[in-house]
């Protein structure tokens, strides 16, 4: 019998699996929302939330540039940044739309970025959404997110903002059409 024992094992020893989880944290946090199976997507959600809310614990210390820290705050966010950094790799590295490869650090942009969006917060960070089998091998596949507007330049959240901007366009313009109607001008 399995009692008490938390979390899935997928077939792996610790030390892989922990490296699993270690790329697919880096992954969603330099991407922020990356496609994986159902149960990988469920129990990266654990690793990613715990990830932020140590960022989060600090409060604006997180966020806050090192000159305007107390040495007591910048010890903080020091220990803070060295526990998520021991999960974490520092940096990764991301395409651009010119082909070009751009270097980021991760630990920077989940206390930077991701502890500043998510401010006012108190947990459930991130989303999953399930697409439905994979081709391949039947396997139920997932896209694990960060909520929140995301301000990176991919279609995510070019998507919302142009279907938001069509939805305001054509209510103008019923609401122009409209309005001469209503004002007894007739048309014909």
């Amino acid at each position: 019998m399995r009692h008490g024992n938390s979390g899935r094992k997928f077939g792996r020893n610790t030390s892989h699996r922990r490296a699993m989880f270690r790329n697919l944290a880096a992954n969603l946090v330099l991407h922020e929302r990356i496609e994986t199976t159902d149960a990988k997507a469920k129990e990266l959600r654990r690793v990613a939330e715990r990830l932020i809310t140590r960022a989060m614990r600090l409060g604006e210390v997180a966020y806050t540039t090192q000159d305007k820290l107390s040495d007591a705050d910048k010890a903080r966010r020091l220990h803070a940044q060295r526990l998520v950094a021991a999960y974490l790799p520092r940096f990764g590295t991301r395409v651009e739309k010119g082909g070009e490869t751009k270097k980021v650090d991760l630990v920077e942009k989940v206390f930077v970025e991701l502890a500043k969006r998510f401010k006012g917060r108190e947990g459930g960070y991130t989303r999953i959404i399930k697409f439905g089998p994979r081709r391949g091998d039947n396997a139920p596949i997932s896209l694990i997110e960060f909520v929140g507007a995301l301000e990176s330049k991919d279609g995510g959240a070019d998507e919302t903002k142009s279907q938001a901007k069509t939805t305001s366009k054509k209510s103008s313009k019923k609401a122009t059409a409209a309005a001469p109607t209503e004002g007894g001008a007739s048309t014909t």
